[in-house]
């Protein structure tokens, strides 16, 4: 795919008018007009601004780069790097000091990075094999599904949430993940009990029956696409029942 093609086809995705691009972008939808027809090349820094503007991940920010012909702006540096380092020892105090309450680091395929201690009452009874993906461990069968009171709405919840983040940046991995994890996920039964403003997670634990509601932070301004890429989970309560049966046992 070219460039003019690939950007036009991000553009349009996002539903952005051309005119809209051009302002955020700092030129005239006429020159915009011709880089997506292909009569003008855009110099580096205008594909980066494009993509800015456009608001893409910085993965996609540097596959749009390569197809203009240029080399990435952003860097992707190995988890296990030392650079690194200061912002997992950040991330793991964050989630350490979430506790009695369970929170883990993933990354874009859901695999678990780092997680804290009560994080092990979502993993109860779950098989080996399921535990190191967080959306596996909640949507396997040999996971977390069986425990889980209202799994048909909290787990359709999940499957289109990673169906979102699928259709704003393609990856045949995070495709084939979805795929998997919707075959596990029965059609969602009518609900007229909950109103609140979010789908509470209805869990069976050693504790007794707990409710948990989710929260997801990213890391919106980092420069680097491997930390660009983690979310922190973070489960909270949703009543003081289960907040007192986790701190009690904590």
């Amino acid at each position: 795919m070219d460039f003019a093609t690939a950007l036009r086809q991000r553009r349009t995705a996002g539903r952005v008018s051309q005119l809209e691009l051009a302002i955020k972008a700092g030129t005239t939808q006429r020159h915009l007009s011709f880089i997506e027809s292909g009569r003008s090349a855009p110099g580096r820094g205008m594909v980066i601004r494009l993509a800015e503007s456009l608001g893409l991940p910085l993965r996609e920010r540097n596959e749009l780069l390569l197809t203009a012909g240029y080399a990435p702006a952003y860097p992707e540096t190995p988890l296990d790097s030392a650079d690194l380092a200061p912002v997992m020892a950040a991330l793991t105090h964050i989630i350490d000091a979430h506790m009695p309450y369970p929170a883990i680091i993933i990354d874009r395929y859901g695999e678990i990075i780092a997680a804290n201690a009560a994080q092990q009452i979502l993993a109860e009874n779950a098989a080996r094999h399921v535990r190191s993906n967080a959306y596996r461990l909640a949507l396997h069968p040999e996971g977390m599904a069986p425990r889980i009171g209202n799994f048909p709405e909290w787990a359709r919840h999940v499957v289109n949430n990673i169906g979102a983040a699928l259709a704003r940046n393609p990856d045949d991995r995070l495709a084939a993940l979805h795929a998997e994890l919707s075959s596990y996920v029965p059609p969602a039964r009518p609900a007229t009990d909950h109103l609140g403003f979010a789908v509470p997670l209805q869990l069976s634990t050693s504790r007794g029956e707990l409710r948990l509601m989710t929260t997801i932070t990213s890391f919106a301004t980092a420069v680097d696409v491997t930390i660009s890429e983690l979310r922190l989970e973070a489960f909270l309560p949703a009543d003081p029942e289960t907040a007192a049966a986790l701190t009690r046992q904590s």
